[in-house]
């Protein structure tokens, strides 16, 4: 059972974006998906209040407040969306049961300073040799010196770009119903769906 967890110190990168449409990917290719949210502002648990009945189900995982449960029998993928500042025990935590691990970035200094920073601790962490790394780029402009500069942080790091997402308000739109880029027609978001594309191969990867 692979579980991804979508991981960055710094708030507002859009770990909740990201953790909603990689549940929507999976719960798309007829999984048993559970949602989980370690963030106290539970902005994962408060999009599943508002998922239409008729969409695909993704259930959610209650999470402990000091310690995070194993998923309940008949789970077959996990994504787990986790607070900004992790760190402690309970980031040990979340290693112990990551497979895969997501970072959200976005092209900014600032973003791209507490990452760092981030990813350095992922190092010292026993854990983390065992686990897939992979970075996403948020909210990205190709055409900017930018989105130039986070492509040359993310080669530095010696991890890979998973893939890139635009700035759109098809995100916005979508969270606001409950659903994902997976939940509509395709003719709708095709671009997205497109760049999308390397993220989900990624995910797919044993």
């Amino acid at each position: 059972m692979p579980v991804v967890v979508i991981a960055n110190p710094k708030g507002g990168v859009g770990k909740s974006t990201l953790s909603t449409q990689v549940a929507g990917y999976f719960a798309s290719q007829g999984h048993r998906v559970m949602l989980g949210d370690a963030d106290k502002q539970q902005s994962s648990r408060l999009w599943l209040g508002l998922r239409p009945a008729a969409a695909r189900p993704i259930q959610s995982w209650e999470l402990d407040a000091d310690q995070i449960a194993k998923p309940p029998k008949g789970t077959t993928h996990v994504v787990l969306d986790t607070p900004a500042g992790l760190h402690g025990r309970r980031f040990k935590d979340v290693m112990k049961l990551a497979d895969k691990l997501l970072v959200p970035l976005q092209p900014s200094i600032f973003d791209i300073f507490a990452t760092r920073a981030f990813l350095d601790e992922l190092t010292q962490n026993a854990h983390a040799a065992k686990v897939q790394i992979g970075i996403v780029g948020m909210r990205v402009d190709a055409r900017t010196l930018a989105a130039d500069k986070l492509q040359e942080f993310v080669q530095s790091l010696g991890l890979p770009m998973v893939g890139t997402l635009r700035d759109t308000q098809n995100f916005v739109h979508l969270a606001a119903h409950g659903l994902t880029l997976f939940d509509v027609a395709p003719g709708k978001v095709a671009r997205d769906l497109e760049q999308w594309q390397p993220i989900a191969a990624w995910l797919d990867q044993r």
